[in-house]
């Protein structure tokens, strides 16, 4: 089966992930697609692929050859920031300019928005009908992969031992809670979860999320002078104490932040929710330093226990794993080289699976898969990128 085929199939499934739910996966769609996941590696000669109760899908190929064996990992649910149910692919030959995605709802993508469109002029693009995303983030990671083992498989080429693992609730970052890392049983492994071709990623934020707990004292405002606290309030003081500069919007590259995520309340009590991210460890810790700071400095002011701070970390940097295996990285680049890609280093603004697996004992890079503007209606992906994302596979593969 051609990876356009098997990529379209897959995103005929609705597999949105749900932060709110308890189960896993935490929605039953991800477990029909995990179905059709375990057929297709059957019909293509994984002979123990199976999905066991928490949705994990699992296969594995005996080498022809000696060498480590190497783990491909992808995701199989969608982002739930758009909708993934319906979705309408079609695939459109880009001769540049705009791409009309639906005439009827004048949905456009513009070229003056998605400077990246420009690299794709003459290749034939997978875009949505303008009111879903499309599925690539990481469907087009488990087509590659189911793809690349296909044809290794039918061309009795020569390859190392390999192990296929399919997840879900990467979108909400429990992909990797339930991963059988023992039983997975790879020296090594890569996450086919990348965007634009070329890139490979071995170093991601270290993060945290952190809530702050404002409590008040409500009084009729009519006298409420010296008296009333209004938590809301509080809760403001809070905010405008973090640096405005290290907001997402003000930040690039390397550069960590601190955003506010959510909050509600009243006067007496405002909840706000932030998230905590930074590549570099010390200054992941002293952003998580200040948040106490502040709330040690309106506890003065505002009386004792006003203010509350409590921080879980989530995950961290992958580059401390990574740095010692950094073969898995050159194998990777010379890989992409071999096809005509030029390798690209570049720092995951997030996380990743692998950054976790990498924690737990699987080093574990991540790759591109070709795909653009993730999680939302202008998602695309050329049909050219995921072929050559697939003989990228392939060779890494290879002994």
């Amino acid at each position: 089966m051609k990876v356009t085929e098997r990529f379209l199939n897959y995103v005929a499934f609705d597999t949105q992930s749900d932060e709110a739910s308890e189960t896993c996966p935490s929605t039953p769609n991800q477990l029909e697609l995990g179905k059709a996941i375990v057929a297709d590696l059957k019909a293509i000669g994984v002979a123990d692929a199976h999905m066991d109760k928490d949705g994990y899908v699992y296969g594995s190929v005996p080498g022809t050859v000696d060498g480590p064996v190497i783990g491909l990992i992808a995701h199989m649910d969608t982002s739930p920031d758009c909708s993934g149910k319906d979705i309408k692919p079609r695939i459109v030959e880009y001769k540049g300019g705009d791409v009309v995605l639906n005439e009827k709802e004048n949905i456009v993508m513009r070229a003056a928005d998605f400077e990246r469109l420009e690299r794709s002029i003459g290749k034939h693009l997978i875009v949505t009908d303008g009111t879903t995303l499309l599925g690539a983030d990481d469907k087009a990671g488990v087509a590659e992969i189911l793809t690349a083992v296909e044809e290794l498989i039918n061309e009795n080429a020569p390859h190392v031992p390999i192990r296929i693992g399919i997840t879900p609730d990467e979108e909400i970052g429990r992909g990797a809670d339930r991963f059988d890392v023992k039983g997975f049983g790879a020296d090594f492994a890569y996450t086919a979860d990348g965007g634009t071709l070329g890139e490979i990623e071995f170093e991601n934020f270290n993060a945290a999320a952190a809530t702050v707990i404002c409590h008040g004292v409500s009084i009729h405002p009519g006298s409420a002078k010296n008296k009333m606290i209004n938590a809301q309030q509080v809760g403001i003081d809070f905010h405008t104490m973090l640096p405005a500069q290290e907001r997402p919007e003000c930040t690039e590259g390397y550069e960590g932040f601190s955003m506010l995520a959510h909050m509600e309340g009243g006067i007496e009590e405002a909840v706000l929710h932030y998230i905590i991210r930074d590549h570099d460890r010390f200054k992941f810790e002293q952003k998580k330093s200040r948040f106490q700071m502040i709330a040690n400095y309106l506890n003065e002011q505002y009386g004792a226990g006003t203010v509350e701070v409590r921080i879980k970390d989530s995950y961290y940097n992958m580059k401390e794993k990574i740095l010692p295996v950094m073969h898995i990285v050159e194998r990777a680049k010379m890989a992409m080289r071999e096809v005509g890609m030029d390798p690209v280093a570049v720092p995951i603004r997030g996380g990743t699976d692998g950054a976790r697996l990498s924690f737990e004992g699987l080093p574990c890079p991540n790759l591109c898969t070709g795909g653009e503007n993730f999680h939302g209606k202008y998602e695309y992906i050329p049909v050219e990128d995921m072929e050559l994302c697939v003989k990228m596979l392939k060779n890494i593969l290879k002994p």
